[in-house]
Protein backbone atom coordinates (compact mmCIF):
# COMPACT_ATOMS: atom_id res chain seq x y z
CA UNK A 1 0.00 0.00 0.00
CA UNK A 2 1.57 3.49 -0.94
CA UNK A 3 1.70 5.87 1.82
CA UNK A 4 -1.53 7.78 3.02
CA UNK A 5 -1.94 11.33 2.91
CA UNK A 6 -4.75 12.86 5.53
CA UNK A 7 -7.68 13.70 4.03
CA UNK A 8 -8.78 17.41 3.88
CA UNK A 9 -11.64 19.11 6.12
CA UNK A 10 -13.05 21.36 3.52
CA UNK A 11 -13.17 18.15 0.54
CA UNK A 12 -16.59 16.65 -0.23
CA UNK A 13 -19.91 16.95 1.72
CA UNK A 14 -17.41 18.66 4.57
CA UNK A 15 -17.23 21.49 2.09
CA UNK A 16 -20.82 21.84 2.13
CA UNK A 17 -21.38 22.03 6.05
CA UNK A 18 -18.43 24.57 6.44
CA UNK A 19 -20.70 26.67 4.00
CA UNK A 20 -23.35 26.35 6.11
CA UNK A 21 -21.67 27.14 8.93
CA UNK A 22 -20.63 30.10 7.47
CA UNK A 23 -24.02 30.65 7.03
CA UNK A 24 -24.81 30.11 10.54
CA UNK A 25 -22.44 32.53 11.28
CA UNK A 26 -24.23 35.56 9.42
CA UNK A 27 -27.56 34.21 10.79
CA UNK A 28 -25.95 34.61 14.48
CA UNK A 29 -24.34 38.57 13.35
CA UNK A 30 -28.05 39.57 11.81
CA UNK A 31 -29.69 38.56 14.99
CA UNK A 32 -26.76 40.55 17.30
CA UNK A 33 -27.37 43.65 14.79
CA UNK A 34 -31.12 43.49 15.06
CA UNK A 35 -30.65 43.07 18.88
CA UNK A 36 -28.77 46.04 18.64
CA UNK A 37 -30.41 48.29 16.61
CA UNK A 38 -34.13 47.42 18.69
CA UNK A 39 -32.04 48.32 21.82
CA UNK A 40 -30.71 51.57 20.02
CA UNK A 41 -34.44 52.57 19.17
CA UNK A 42 -35.78 52.34 22.88
CA UNK A 43 -33.00 54.12 24.24
CA UNK A 44 -33.40 57.36 21.35
CA UNK A 45 -36.67 57.11 20.84
CA UNK A 46 -38.47 55.81 23.61
CA UNK A 47 -36.30 56.31 27.11
CA UNK A 48 -34.30 59.72 26.21
CA UNK A 49 -36.78 61.47 24.14
CA UNK A 50 -39.68 60.48 26.80
CA UNK A 51 -42.06 59.63 23.42
CA UNK A 52 -44.68 57.15 24.67
CA UNK A 53 -44.75 53.96 22.70
CA UNK A 54 -47.84 52.95 20.70
CA UNK A 55 -48.88 49.76 19.39
CA UNK A 56 -46.65 50.08 16.66
CA UNK A 57 -43.61 50.56 18.42
CA UNK A 58 -44.41 47.85 21.29
CA UNK A 59 -44.89 45.35 18.24
CA UNK A 60 -41.87 46.40 16.44
CA UNK A 61 -39.91 46.07 19.92
CA UNK A 62 -41.01 42.71 21.41
CA UNK A 63 -41.25 41.11 18.08
CA UNK A 64 -37.83 42.37 17.05
CA UNK A 65 -36.88 40.88 20.38
CA UNK A 66 -38.59 37.65 20.18
CA UNK A 67 -36.94 36.87 16.86
CA UNK A 68 -33.49 38.06 18.20
CA UNK A 69 -33.75 35.83 21.01
CA UNK A 70 -34.92 32.88 19.54
CA UNK A 71 -33.28 33.04 16.05
CA UNK A 72 -29.76 33.42 17.76
CA UNK A 73 -31.17 30.31 20.36
CA UNK A 74 -31.49 28.46 17.52
CA UNK A 75 -28.88 29.19 15.47
CA UNK A 76 -26.30 28.50 18.47
CA UNK A 77 -28.53 24.61 18.16
CA UNK A 78 -28.07 24.44 14.36
CA UNK A 79 -23.97 25.38 15.08
CA UNK A 80 -23.43 22.49 17.37
CA UNK A 81 -25.80 20.03 15.52
CA UNK A 82 -23.51 20.84 12.39
CA UNK A 83 -19.93 21.59 14.14
CA UNK A 84 -19.99 17.92 15.23
CA UNK A 85 -21.37 16.32 11.76
CA UNK A 86 -18.20 18.41 10.10
CA UNK A 87 -16.04 16.85 13.00
CA UNK A 88 -17.57 13.47 13.23
CA UNK A 89 -17.81 13.10 9.52
CA UNK A 90 -14.25 13.87 8.98
CA UNK A 91 -13.15 11.56 11.43
CA UNK A 92 -15.08 9.01 10.06
CA UNK A 93 -13.11 8.94 7.69
CA UNK A 94 -9.50 9.20 9.18
CA UNK A 95 -10.32 6.40 11.38
CA UNK A 96 -11.57 3.99 8.65
CA UNK A 97 -8.03 4.95 7.08
CA UNK A 98 -6.01 4.21 10.25
CA UNK A 99 -8.17 0.80 10.43
CA UNK A 100 -7.45 0.16 6.63
CA UNK A 101 -3.74 0.97 6.96
CA UNK A 102 -4.00 -1.57 10.15
CA UNK A 103 -5.15 -4.29 8.42
CA UNK A 104 -3.12 -3.58 5.31
CA UNK A 105 0.25 -4.19 7.40
CA UNK A 106 2.17 -6.99 7.98
CA UNK A 107 2.45 -8.20 11.28
CA UNK A 108 6.22 -8.37 11.30
CA UNK A 109 5.29 -4.15 10.64
CA UNK A 110 3.22 -3.85 13.84
CA UNK A 111 4.98 -5.78 16.14
CA UNK A 112 7.89 -3.23 16.11
CA UNK A 113 5.60 -1.18 18.01
CA UNK A 114 3.64 -1.42 20.91
CA UNK A 115 0.09 -2.30 20.73
CA UNK A 116 -1.01 0.64 22.92
CA UNK A 117 1.25 3.41 20.87
CA UNK A 118 -1.11 1.79 18.14
CA UNK A 119 -4.80 2.13 20.12
CA UNK A 120 -4.00 5.29 21.42
CA UNK A 121 -3.94 6.96 17.59
CA UNK A 122 -7.57 5.32 17.20
CA UNK A 123 -8.93 7.06 20.40
CA UNK A 124 -6.86 10.12 21.77
CA UNK A 125 -5.40 11.41 18.33
CA UNK A 126 -9.03 10.97 16.74
CA UNK A 127 -10.51 12.74 19.68
CA UNK A 128 -7.81 15.36 18.98
CA UNK A 129 -8.66 15.83 15.78
CA UNK A 130 -12.83 15.59 16.53
CA UNK A 131 -12.45 18.49 19.19
CA UNK A 132 -10.24 20.92 16.75
CA UNK A 133 -12.30 20.05 13.74
CA UNK A 134 -16.01 20.44 16.41
CA UNK A 135 -15.04 22.84 18.59
CA UNK A 136 -12.14 24.64 16.94
CA UNK A 137 -12.42 25.44 13.16
CA UNK A 138 -16.53 25.35 13.51
CA UNK A 139 -16.35 28.02 16.05
CA UNK A 140 -13.67 30.01 14.46
CA UNK A 141 -15.96 29.67 11.11
CA UNK A 142 -18.60 30.75 13.01
CA UNK A 143 -17.58 33.36 15.45
CA UNK A 144 -14.96 34.81 12.63
CA UNK A 145 -17.92 35.22 10.52
CA UNK A 146 -20.18 36.87 13.36
CA UNK A 147 -16.92 38.98 14.75
CA UNK A 148 -16.83 40.43 11.05
CA UNK A 149 -20.37 41.38 10.62
CA UNK A 150 -20.91 43.11 13.94
CA UNK A 151 -17.93 45.25 14.02
CA UNK A 152 -19.01 45.83 9.77
CA UNK A 153 -22.65 46.93 11.60
CA UNK A 154 -21.00 48.78 14.87
CA UNK A 155 -18.35 51.03 12.07
CA UNK A 156 -22.11 52.22 10.52
CA UNK A 157 -23.45 53.03 14.11
CA UNK A 158 -20.47 54.24 15.91
CA UNK A 159 -17.07 54.61 14.33
CA UNK A 160 -14.86 55.10 16.69
CA UNK A 161 -16.60 52.70 19.55
CA UNK A 162 -15.94 50.33 16.62
CA UNK A 163 -12.54 51.39 16.12
CA UNK A 164 -11.77 51.14 20.18
CA UNK A 165 -13.70 47.30 19.96
CA UNK A 166 -11.28 46.27 17.19
CA UNK A 167 -8.36 47.64 18.58
CA UNK A 168 -8.78 45.59 21.57
CA UNK A 169 -9.48 42.12 19.58
CA UNK A 170 -6.56 42.56 17.58
CA UNK A 171 -3.85 42.95 21.08
CA UNK A 172 -5.76 40.19 22.41
CA UNK A 173 -5.17 38.01 19.29
CA UNK A 174 -1.59 39.04 19.29
CA UNK A 175 -1.27 38.33 22.74
CA UNK A 176 -2.53 34.94 22.43
CA UNK A 177 -0.76 34.19 19.44
CA UNK A 178 2.56 34.44 21.45
CA UNK A 179 1.89 32.21 24.21
CA UNK A 180 0.53 29.56 22.00
CA UNK A 181 3.95 28.82 20.65
CA UNK A 182 4.70 26.86 23.64
CA UNK A 183 1.62 24.76 23.77
CA UNK A 184 2.35 22.70 21.04
CA UNK A 185 5.69 21.50 22.39
CA UNK A 186 3.42 21.26 25.95
CA UNK A 187 0.83 19.39 23.67
CA UNK A 188 3.47 17.08 22.16
CA UNK A 189 5.13 15.96 25.61
CA UNK A 190 1.42 15.33 26.68
CA UNK A 191 0.80 13.14 24.33
CA UNK A 192 4.16 11.40 24.39
CA UNK A 193 3.60 10.48 28.58
CA UNK A 194 0.26 9.07 27.04
CA UNK A 195 1.66 7.19 24.51
CA UNK A 196 4.46 5.42 27.31
CA UNK A 197 1.63 4.91 30.04
CA UNK A 198 -0.74 3.05 27.32
CA UNK A 199 2.11 1.14 26.44
CA UNK A 200 3.00 0.28 29.71
CA UNK A 201 -0.58 -0.73 31.08
CA UNK A 202 -1.45 -2.12 27.35
CA UNK A 203 1.13 -4.91 28.04
CA UNK A 204 0.56 -5.14 31.89
CA UNK A 205 -2.96 -6.13 31.24
CA UNK A 206 -1.51 -9.28 28.64
CA UNK A 207 1.08 -10.18 31.20
CA UNK A 208 -0.87 -9.80 34.64
CA UNK A 209 -0.04 -13.36 35.11
CA UNK A 210 3.68 -12.54 34.89
CA UNK A 211 3.46 -10.03 37.37
CA UNK A 212 1.55 -12.08 40.00
CA UNK A 213 3.71 -15.30 39.34
CA UNK A 214 6.74 -13.87 39.77
CA UNK A 215 5.21 -11.24 42.49
CA UNK A 216 6.46 -8.17 40.92
CA UNK A 217 3.08 -5.89 41.28
CA UNK A 218 4.78 -3.70 44.14
CA UNK A 219 7.30 -3.02 41.16
CA UNK A 220 5.19 -2.25 38.36
CA UNK A 221 3.12 0.01 40.14
CA UNK A 222 6.26 2.16 41.29
CA UNK A 223 6.76 2.10 37.14
CA UNK A 224 3.09 3.24 36.44
CA UNK A 225 2.89 6.34 39.84
CA UNK A 226 6.27 7.56 37.92
CA UNK A 227 4.89 7.48 34.25
CA UNK A 228 1.34 8.85 35.85
CA UNK A 229 3.43 11.39 37.39
CA UNK A 230 4.84 12.57 33.89
CA UNK A 231 1.80 12.95 32.37
CA UNK A 232 -0.06 14.38 35.34
CA UNK A 233 2.47 16.98 35.11
CA UNK A 234 2.52 17.69 31.31
CA UNK A 235 -1.33 17.97 31.06
CA UNK A 236 -0.74 20.33 33.99
CA UNK A 237 1.41 22.23 31.98
CA UNK A 238 -0.59 22.42 28.94
CA UNK A 239 -3.54 23.67 31.34
CA UNK A 240 -1.57 26.50 32.53
CA UNK A 241 -0.29 27.91 28.90
CA UNK A 242 -4.29 27.17 27.70
CA UNK A 243 -5.49 28.79 30.95
CA UNK A 244 -3.47 32.12 29.94
CA UNK A 245 -5.34 32.11 26.71
CA UNK A 246 -8.45 31.89 28.36
CA UNK A 247 -7.30 34.96 30.21
CA UNK A 248 -6.51 36.35 27.43
CA UNK A 249 -9.70 36.52 25.84
CA UNK A 250 -11.69 37.17 29.26
CA UNK A 251 -9.61 40.10 29.46
CA UNK A 252 -10.48 41.35 26.05
CA UNK A 253 -13.83 40.96 26.76
CA UNK A 254 -14.12 42.91 29.60
CA UNK A 255 -12.12 45.76 27.87
CA UNK A 256 -14.49 45.81 25.26
CA UNK A 257 -17.34 46.38 27.40
CA UNK A 258 -14.93 49.02 29.80
CA UNK A 259 -14.90 50.65 26.51
CA UNK A 260 -18.09 50.97 25.40
CA UNK A 261 -19.17 52.09 29.14
CA UNK A 262 -16.40 54.54 29.59
CA UNK A 263 -16.92 56.31 25.94
CA UNK A 264 -21.18 56.47 27.80
CA UNK A 265 -19.31 58.37 30.52
CA UNK A 266 -17.43 60.76 28.93
CA UNK A 267 -20.75 61.94 26.48
CA UNK A 268 -18.77 61.00 23.03
CA UNK A 269 -21.80 58.70 22.29
CA UNK A 270 -25.66 59.40 22.84
CA UNK A 271 -27.29 56.59 25.20
CA UNK A 272 -28.82 55.21 22.11
CA UNK A 273 -25.53 54.47 20.65
CA UNK A 274 -23.61 53.21 23.56
CA UNK A 275 -26.98 50.89 24.75
CA UNK A 276 -26.41 49.09 20.94
CA UNK A 277 -22.84 48.91 21.11
CA UNK A 278 -23.12 47.65 24.25
CA UNK A 279 -25.47 45.15 23.62
CA UNK A 280 -22.97 44.17 20.45
CA UNK A 281 -20.01 43.73 23.04
CA UNK A 282 -21.98 41.44 24.70
CA UNK A 283 -23.16 38.98 22.20
CA UNK A 284 -19.26 39.24 21.10
CA UNK A 285 -17.84 38.12 24.27
CA UNK A 286 -19.21 34.61 23.89
CA UNK A 287 -17.42 34.03 20.79
CA UNK A 288 -14.69 36.03 21.92
CA UNK A 289 -14.26 33.31 24.90
CA UNK A 290 -14.95 30.29 22.46
CA UNK A 291 -12.25 31.99 19.90
CA UNK A 292 -9.54 31.57 23.33
CA UNK A 293 -9.58 27.70 22.70
CA UNK A 294 -8.86 27.66 19.01
CA UNK A 295 -5.19 27.47 19.75
CA UNK A 296 -5.50 25.25 22.09
CA UNK A 297 -7.21 22.67 20.10
CA UNK A 298 -5.66 23.52 16.78
CA UNK A 299 -2.03 22.48 18.85
CA UNK A 300 -3.24 19.28 20.13
CA UNK A 301 -4.59 18.35 16.70
CA UNK A 302 -1.61 19.56 15.03
CA UNK A 303 0.88 16.93 17.18
CA UNK A 304 -2.03 14.47 16.84
CA UNK A 305 -2.22 15.05 13.30
CA UNK A 306 1.72 14.68 13.10
CA UNK A 307 1.07 10.99 14.90
CA UNK A 308 -1.69 9.63 12.36
CA UNK A 309 0.62 10.50 9.48
CA UNK A 310 3.46 8.93 11.24
CA UNK A 311 1.71 5.69 11.28
CA UNK A 312 0.04 6.53 7.50
CA UNK A 313 2.93 6.60 6.18
CA UNK A 314 4.59 3.57 7.73
CA UNK A 315 5.71 0.56 5.04
CA UNK A 316 3.59 -2.07 5.01
CA UNK A 317 5.72 -4.77 3.32
CA UNK A 318 2.03 -5.81 1.40
CA UNK A 319 1.85 -4.80 -1.66
CA UNK A 320 -1.56 -3.38 -3.58
CA UNK A 321 -3.21 -4.91 -6.70
CA UNK A 322 -5.67 -2.49 -8.82
CA UNK A 323 -8.42 -4.32 -9.89
CA UNK A 324 -6.85 -7.66 -9.06
CA UNK A 325 -8.19 -10.65 -11.18
CA UNK A 326 -9.96 -13.81 -9.67
CA UNK A 327 -7.13 -16.60 -8.73
CA UNK A 328 -8.20 -19.71 -10.74
CA UNK A 329 -8.55 -23.28 -8.66
CA UNK A 330 -7.56 -25.88 -11.18
CA UNK A 331 -4.83 -28.71 -10.28
CA UNK A 332 -3.59 -27.18 -6.75
CA UNK A 333 -0.37 -27.18 -6.96
CA UNK A 334 2.10 -24.82 -4.70
CA UNK A 335 5.67 -23.61 -6.27
CA UNK A 336 8.25 -21.34 -4.44
CA UNK A 337 10.62 -19.60 -6.62
CA UNK A 338 13.50 -18.23 -5.66
CA UNK A 339 11.73 -16.49 -2.76
CA UNK A 340 13.58 -14.43 -0.57
CA UNK A 341 13.01 -11.88 2.46
CA UNK A 342 15.72 -9.47 4.01
CA UNK A 343 18.27 -11.49 6.13
CA UNK A 344 15.52 -14.01 6.78
CA UNK A 345 14.98 -16.71 3.92
CA UNK A 346 17.18 -16.50 0.96
CA UNK A 347 16.49 -18.29 -2.85
CA UNK A 348 13.80 -20.69 -1.24
CA UNK A 349 12.77 -22.39 -4.08
CA UNK A 350 10.42 -26.16 -3.52
CA UNK A 351 7.13 -27.28 -5.04
CA UNK A 352 4.15 -29.17 -3.01
CA UNK A 353 2.43 -30.90 -4.98
CA UNK A 354 -1.66 -31.23 -5.01
CA UNK A 355 -2.93 -33.67 -2.11
CA UNK A 356 1.00 -33.34 -0.58
CA UNK A 357 1.78 -32.80 3.33
CA UNK A 358 4.33 -31.39 3.89
CA UNK A 359 6.34 -31.15 6.76
CA UNK A 360 8.10 -27.75 7.43
CA UNK A 361 11.50 -28.53 10.00
CA UNK A 362 14.61 -26.89 11.24
CA UNK A 363 16.07 -25.36 14.30
CA UNK A 364 15.05 -22.19 16.11
CA UNK A 365 15.24 -18.84 13.47
CA UNK A 366 15.55 -20.95 10.52
CA UNK A 367 12.82 -19.12 8.78
CA UNK A 368 9.89 -21.67 8.84
CA UNK A 369 6.81 -19.07 10.33
CA UNK A 370 8.52 -16.66 7.61
CA UNK A 371 7.88 -18.93 5.09
CA UNK A 372 3.85 -19.55 6.03
CA UNK A 373 3.82 -16.02 6.59
CA UNK A 374 4.73 -15.41 2.89
CA UNK A 375 2.07 -18.26 1.44
CA UNK A 376 -0.12 -16.43 3.33
CA UNK A 377 0.57 -13.07 2.46
CA UNK A 378 1.34 -11.73 5.84
CA UNK A 379 4.30 -10.25 4.45
CA UNK A 380 5.34 -10.28 0.70
CA UNK A 381 9.34 -11.19 -0.31
CA UNK A 382 11.92 -9.02 -1.37
CA UNK A 383 12.02 -11.08 -4.63
CA UNK A 384 10.91 -14.13 -6.13
CA UNK A 385 7.54 -16.03 -6.98
CA UNK A 386 4.87 -18.00 -5.35
CA UNK A 387 2.72 -19.72 -7.73
CA UNK A 388 -0.24 -21.41 -7.15
CA UNK A 389 -1.38 -23.46 -10.34
CA UNK A 390 1.36 -21.53 -12.16
CA UNK A 391 -0.65 -18.17 -11.17
CA UNK A 392 2.00 -15.91 -9.39
CA UNK A 393 0.18 -14.66 -5.92
CA UNK A 394 2.04 -11.73 -5.78
CA UNK A 395 0.25 -10.40 -8.62
CA UNK A 396 -3.17 -10.99 -6.86
CA UNK A 397 -4.74 -8.76 -4.01
CA UNK A 398 -3.68 -10.43 -0.64
CA UNK A 399 -7.54 -11.03 0.15
CA UNK A 400 -8.04 -12.75 -2.88
CA UNK A 401 -4.86 -14.89 -2.41
CA UNK A 402 -6.06 -15.85 0.71
CA UNK A 403 -8.95 -17.08 -0.47
CA UNK A 404 -7.26 -20.43 -0.63
CA UNK A 405 -5.45 -20.55 2.38
CA UNK A 406 -6.33 -21.72 6.20
CA UNK A 407 -3.84 -20.75 8.58
CA UNK A 408 -3.67 -21.98 12.17
CA UNK A 409 -0.27 -20.73 14.57
CA UNK A 410 0.72 -18.90 17.52
CA UNK A 411 -0.26 -15.75 16.06
CA UNK A 412 -3.51 -15.83 15.04
CA UNK A 413 -5.08 -16.23 18.81
CA UNK A 414 -9.65 -16.20 19.39
CA UNK A 415 -10.94 -13.24 19.07
CA UNK A 416 -13.70 -11.90 21.44
CA UNK A 417 -17.30 -12.71 20.77
CA UNK A 418 -19.25 -15.29 20.34
CA UNK A 419 -18.07 -19.09 19.80
CA UNK A 420 -19.93 -19.20 16.26
CA UNK A 421 -18.38 -15.43 15.23
CA UNK A 422 -14.89 -17.47 15.53
CA UNK A 423 -15.75 -20.46 14.12
CA UNK A 424 -17.32 -18.66 10.88
CA UNK A 425 -14.76 -16.13 10.66
CA UNK A 426 -13.16 -17.48 7.54
CA UNK A 427 -17.13 -17.45 5.91
CA UNK A 428 -19.60 -16.16 8.22
CA UNK A 429 -22.40 -17.41 5.87
CA UNK A 430 -20.98 -20.95 5.35
CA UNK A 431 -24.48 -23.60 4.75
CA UNK A 432 -25.40 -25.44 7.71
CA UNK A 433 -23.86 -28.56 6.44
CA UNK A 434 -20.55 -27.08 6.31
CA UNK A 435 -20.54 -26.09 9.89
CA UNK A 436 -21.29 -29.50 10.92
CA UNK A 437 -18.60 -30.96 9.23
CA UNK A 438 -16.12 -29.31 10.49
CA UNK A 439 -17.42 -29.58 14.32
CA UNK A 440 -17.58 -32.80 13.88
CA UNK A 441 -14.40 -33.48 12.17
CA UNK A 442 -12.27 -31.12 15.34
CA UNK A 443 -14.66 -32.72 17.73
CA UNK A 444 -16.64 -29.99 19.47
CA UNK A 445 -19.76 -31.21 19.43
CA UNK A 446 -19.31 -32.15 23.10
CA UNK A 447 -17.32 -28.93 23.84
CA UNK A 448 -20.43 -26.32 22.47
CA UNK A 449 -22.63 -28.77 23.97
CA UNK A 450 -21.44 -28.01 27.74
CA UNK A 451 -20.94 -23.92 27.21
CA UNK A 452 -23.91 -22.32 28.80
CA UNK A 453 -25.49 -21.05 25.73
CA UNK A 454 -23.65 -23.31 23.21
CA UNK A 455 -21.93 -21.72 19.84
CA UNK A 456 -23.59 -18.59 21.28
CA UNK A 457 -21.58 -18.57 24.12
CA UNK A 458 -19.48 -15.68 24.35
CA UNK A 459 -15.24 -15.87 25.05
CA UNK A 460 -13.01 -13.18 25.78
CA UNK A 461 -9.76 -12.50 24.02
CA UNK A 462 -7.33 -14.88 23.11
CA UNK A 463 -10.12 -17.75 23.75
CA UNK A 464 -10.16 -17.17 27.42
CA UNK A 465 -12.57 -18.98 29.19
CA UNK A 466 -12.04 -22.46 27.13
CA UNK A 467 -8.74 -24.92 27.41
CA UNK A 468 -5.74 -25.06 25.63
CA UNK A 469 -6.72 -27.95 24.21
CA UNK A 470 -10.44 -26.46 23.08
CA UNK A 471 -9.39 -23.50 22.00
CA UNK A 472 -6.60 -25.17 19.21
CA UNK A 473 -9.48 -27.39 18.06
CA UNK A 474 -11.56 -24.16 17.27
CA UNK A 475 -8.66 -21.95 16.07
CA UNK A 476 -8.30 -25.12 13.91
CA UNK A 477 -11.69 -25.76 12.81
CA UNK A 478 -11.99 -21.94 11.89
CA UNK A 479 -9.10 -22.24 9.58
CA UNK A 480 -10.96 -25.40 7.87
CA UNK A 481 -14.50 -23.91 7.03
CA UNK A 482 -14.40 -23.80 3.43
CA UNK A 483 -12.27 -26.41 3.05
CA UNK A 484 -9.24 -24.23 1.81
CA UNK A 485 -6.97 -26.10 -1.21
CA UNK A 486 -4.07 -24.51 1.10
CA UNK A 487 -4.14 -25.43 4.87
CA UNK A 488 -0.62 -23.74 6.48
CA UNK A 489 0.02 -25.14 10.04
CA UNK A 490 2.34 -23.37 12.11
CA UNK A 491 3.05 -25.41 15.06
CA UNK A 492 -0.50 -26.48 15.30
CA UNK A 493 0.74 -29.77 17.17
CA UNK A 494 2.53 -27.89 20.11
CA UNK A 495 1.57 -29.11 24.00
CA UNK A 496 -1.34 -30.86 22.92
CA UNK A 497 -3.55 -32.68 24.86
CA UNK A 498 -4.68 -36.26 23.37
CA UNK A 499 -7.77 -35.74 22.05
CA UNK A 500 -6.89 -32.76 20.12
CA UNK A 501 -3.49 -34.68 18.59
CA UNK A 502 -6.16 -37.35 17.21
CA UNK A 503 -8.06 -34.44 15.59
CA UNK A 504 -4.93 -33.09 14.11
CA UNK A 505 -4.40 -36.63 12.76
CA UNK A 506 -7.85 -36.57 11.51
CA UNK A 507 -7.53 -33.34 9.81
CA UNK A 508 -4.01 -34.37 8.01
CA UNK A 509 -5.75 -37.61 7.12
CA UNK A 510 -8.76 -36.09 5.86
CA UNK A 511 -7.64 -32.88 4.33
CA UNK A 512 -7.56 -32.95 0.03
CA UNK A 513 -5.33 -30.25 -0.29
CA UNK A 514 -1.86 -29.05 0.28
CA UNK A 515 -0.85 -28.88 4.01
CA UNK A 516 2.15 -27.35 4.84
CA UNK A 517 3.53 -27.82 8.48
CA UNK A 518 5.61 -26.36 10.74
CA UNK A 519 6.56 -28.81 13.31
CA UNK A 520 8.79 -30.74 16.00
CA UNK A 521 7.19 -33.65 16.65
CA UNK A 522 9.09 -36.69 15.09
CA UNK A 523 5.82 -38.87 15.20
CA UNK A 524 4.22 -35.86 12.63
CA UNK A 525 6.91 -35.83 10.61
CA UNK A 526 6.40 -39.57 10.05
CA UNK A 527 3.36 -39.14 8.73
CA UNK A 528 4.54 -36.32 5.98
CA UNK A 529 4.87 -37.01 2.21
CA UNK A 530 7.69 -34.61 1.71
CA UNK A 531 10.11 -32.83 4.37
CA UNK A 532 11.56 -29.50 3.89
CA UNK A 533 14.50 -29.04 5.78
CA UNK A 534 15.18 -25.22 5.98
CA UNK A 535 18.80 -23.87 8.18
CA UNK A 536 19.83 -20.30 8.30
CA UNK A 537 17.07 -19.06 5.65
CA UNK A 538 17.78 -21.78 3.53
CA UNK A 539 16.61 -25.13 2.15
CA UNK A 540 19.13 -27.67 2.98
CA UNK A 541 17.76 -30.64 2.16
CA UNK A 542 14.21 -31.93 1.05
CA UNK A 543 13.27 -35.20 1.79
CA UNK A 544 10.31 -37.88 2.27
CA UNK A 545 9.70 -40.19 5.48
CA UNK A 546 11.49 -43.39 4.15
CA UNK A 547 14.41 -40.81 3.43
CA UNK A 548 14.76 -38.96 6.58
CA UNK A 549 17.68 -40.89 8.49
CA UNK A 550 19.72 -38.54 6.23
CA UNK A 551 17.78 -35.16 7.43
CA UNK A 552 20.12 -33.61 10.17
CA UNK A 553 17.66 -33.89 13.23
CA UNK A 554 18.62 -31.83 16.16
CA UNK A 555 16.88 -30.35 19.37
CA UNK A 556 15.52 -27.66 17.33
CA UNK A 557 14.33 -29.39 14.34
Amino acid sequence: MSDLSMPRVTSGRRGRILAGLVAIGFGQAVAAVTLSLIVERVFSDLLVAGARPGTLDLIVVYGGLAASVVGRAWLRERERVEAERLGQHYVHEVRLMLFDKLTSSSARVLQKHSQGATALRFIGDIAALRRWVSLGLARLVVGSTLLIGTLVALVLLAPLLAGLVTFVIVLAGAGALMVGRGLRESARDARRCQSRLAANVNEKIGAVAVIQAFGQGERERKRVTKQSGRLRQAMVERARLAGRLQAITEGASGVAVAVVVIAGMTGRSDPGTVAAAMAIVVVLVGPLRDLGRVQEYWHNARVSREKIEEFLSRPTRLAVIEDSPKLALREGRLEFDQVGLEDVLTDFSATAEAGQVVAVVGPNGAGKTTLLSLTARLIDPDRGRILYDDQDLLKFDATEARRILGLVGPDLPLLRGSVRRNLLYRWPDAPPEEIERVVALCELDAMIDALPEGMDTRIAEGGMGLSAGQRQRLALARSLVGAPPVLLLDEADANLDPLTAQVVDRVLEQHTGIVLMVTHRRERIETADVVWHLRDGRLVEVGSPPSRARIEWSSGA
